[in-house]
């Protein structure tokens, strides 16, 4: 999902931030974090804040219910394609400079808390070695493979990690 808020459920702010977000037809995930401590933890490693709304809206931090800044980010959705959420380099690369042996893909070095790709489950670690059903050789391919993906849209992505080749949908 491209968009997390973190909530609780007396947050009068929080309440604004999803109605402003329902108003315009934009799907989101909602983590209560008065209910879930590791939910809590992530938004604290995320934001750096312990109060809520916290909103993840395409990897971008919001803090608070900052309406100009959600519209922003909204309106920029249309001239780029949607994010993953993880840092990726050439599987070839790393396993030379590891001296390992990984099959050819995008090699993910990080997986941003809250992103569509770790509420999939991705970890770093993992190669990415198919998007959307085609093959990725590389992190070029991502790239190119995620531009023609849309927001709000699921997507199967085969990542390998130690060994096995593990199936996961990711909401972007």
């Amino acid at each position: 999902m491209s968009i997390s808020i973190y909530t609780t459920p007396t947050c009068g702010f929080c309440h604004q931030a999803k109605a402003y977000l329902e108003q315009r037809g934009v799907p989101f995930v909602e983590f209560d974090v008065s209910r879930d401590p590791q939910k809590a933890a992530e938004m604290v490693q995320v934001s750096g804040q312990r109060g809520v709304p916290v909103i993840l809206l395409d990897g971008q931090v919001v803090l608070g219910y900052n309406e100009p800044m959600i519209a922003q980010l909204l309106a920029q959705r249309a001239t780029r394609p949607p994010r993953l959420g993880v840092a990726i380099a050439d599987s070839s690369r790393v396993a030379e400079r590891k001296a390992s042996r990984l099959p050819q893909g995008a090699y993910v070095g990080r997986v941003s808390p809250g992103s569509s790709a770790a509420l999939a489950g991705m970890r770093p670690g993992d190669v990415m070695i198919q998007l959307a059903g085609q093959a990725v050789h590389s992190d070029q391919d991502v790239h190119r493979l995620s531009a023609g993906i849309r927001y709000d849209h699921d997507v199967d992505v085969l990542v390998w990690r130690n060994g096995q080749t593990i199936g996961m949908r990711v909401r972007l």
